[in-house]
């Protein structure tokens, strides 16, 4: 029986890395992540959801949803949250060897 690794299953049923349909799945996963990273911050603070609004200026709703990935929050309150739950954040920038065409007009 042949073993497949997460990467080659991925390829096959996502796509290879650089399509539309894998950098969307990749995208996805991350924010994913960022709203699990806020909500396990906000219980480590033993603050609800309702508390960590209020601190930043909007509904518990709104946090449900940044936590659960149901929207796309703007990245400035993404800030504000992360700012409130006192929590160090870091972002990564990697350029892509891409050809960029400029045009004059």
């Amino acid at each position: 029986m042949k073993t497949y690794s997460f990467d080659e299953v991925k390829d096959k049923y996502i796509g290879k890395k650089g399509t539309a349909k894998r950098d969307a799945y990749e995208n996805e996963l991350r924010l994913d992540l960022i709203g699990e990273a806020i909500k396990q911050a906000r219980k480590e603070r033993k603050l609800t959801q309702s508390q960590l609004g209020e601190l930043i200026g909007v509904q518990k709703a709104q946090i449900s949803k940044i936590e659960n990935n149901l929207t796309d929050a703007r990245f400035e309150t993404i800030l504000k949250v992360f700012k409130a739950l006192n929590a160090k954040i870091s972002f990564n920038v990697e350029l892509l060897d891409q050809k960029m065409d400029l045009v004059n007009e």
